[in-house]
């Protein structure tokens, strides 16, 4: 038995039937696991010591509206801790950064996954970019000049923020639309940060395929079937999940990073794959376990705590 703290987004506002996290804390407390749950807000640093006020989960199951069981509230040395895993939702903005740097002076005595360094420094859409011989044509940039170039040479083109998730704020741009001065201009004014674009793959229309991918390994996939008239996949905006068997091309994509994965301790990643290109690496708080253990009749999450319980 381990003792786990799981920094998360509220366990109470959670979906039961899709969320990862969920899985991941079910299947740890099936084993036994000692589990203690708190939000990035209630993370400390203090004189050296980095603590979390938080609650202790008594009970965990599949049944809407009593989905946990929480004590009261207490304050935790995570140091005391096994191991942590890392799994609010982006943004990936400072008060994100900042809980990397703090839980990266408790890593690898208290093993935190995924790797609070390496995860500083590898946002999805910047990480991806690495392997280029992968990636569908790019741009990351604020200049509008180099905006237009890049539109008037692709025609169709994908416009999203660097450090945007859930397919939040992801437009697809025709050649003809009038509204990219616009949309731009409103990002602008929104944020500092620069914008990607990406040449726009009419492919997605097939699916986005989400492979997870646990200490390098392939662990399963589903594929995404954007609804009419949509060009995000996500599950959450109407996103269809459908079962997924991998190619020879998505199979070389992850042979690929399989080495980089491992290396940067990144045990936990979901790869995102429309037609033959890779387009995004997520290492925060990737998801769709419990869609893949659904259709695959597996199960995910078992997977991950047999590859973490040999790290702690």
């Amino acid at each position: 038995m381990s003792k786990i703290s799981i920094q998360m987004d509220p366990i109470e506002l959670i979906d039961t039937k899709s969320d990862t996290t969920f899985a991941l804390a079910l299947e740890a407390f099936k084993r036994g696991h000692e589990l203690f749950y708190y939000n990035p807000k209630d993370l400390t640093y203090c004189n050296g010591k980095i603590t979390a006020k938080g609650k202790n989960i008594i009970n965990i199951q599949h049944k809407i509206g009593e989905h946990v069981l929480l004590s009261e509230e207490e304050k935790k040395d995570l140091s005391t801790e096994d191991a942590i895993l890392l799994r609010q939702d982006p943004p990936f903005d400072m008060t994100y950064i900042t809980n990397t740097h703090l839980l990266e002076n408790l890593h690898p005595n208290t093993f935190v996954v995924n790797n609070p360094f390496e995860v500083r420094n590898a946002p999805e859409k910047i990480f991806v970019n690495k392997f280029k011989e992968f990636i569908p044509e790019t741009l990351i940039t604020r200049d509008l000049i180099e905006i237009n170039k890049f539109k008037k040479e692709f025609r169709e083109i994908i416009v999203k923020p660097l450090y945007g998730n859930g397919g939040k704020q992801v437009f697809h741009i025709r050649e003809d639309d009038p509204n990219i001065s616009s949309l731009l201009e409103m990002f602008f004014e929104y944020s500092n940060e620069p914008l990607i674009i990406q040449r726009y793959l009419p492919e997605v229309r097939n699916g986005d395929c989400r492979v997870i991918m646990i200490n390098g390994e392939i662990a399963g996939a589903v594929n995404r079937i954007p609804p009419k008239g949509e060009a995000r996949s996500n599950l959450h905006v109407g996103g269809k999940a459908e079962k997924k068997i991998l190619n020879n091309r998505e199979l070389e994509i992850c042979e690929a990073l399989k080495e980089e994965l491992k290396n940067k301790e990144l045990i936990l990643v979901g790869l995102d794959i429309i037609g033959d290109y890779l387009t995004e690496i997520n290492v925060t708080s990737p998801t769709g376990v419990q869609e893949i253990s659904l259709f695959d009749n597996s199960n995910i999450s078992e997977k991950f705590w047999d590859a973490l319980e040999e790290k702690i």
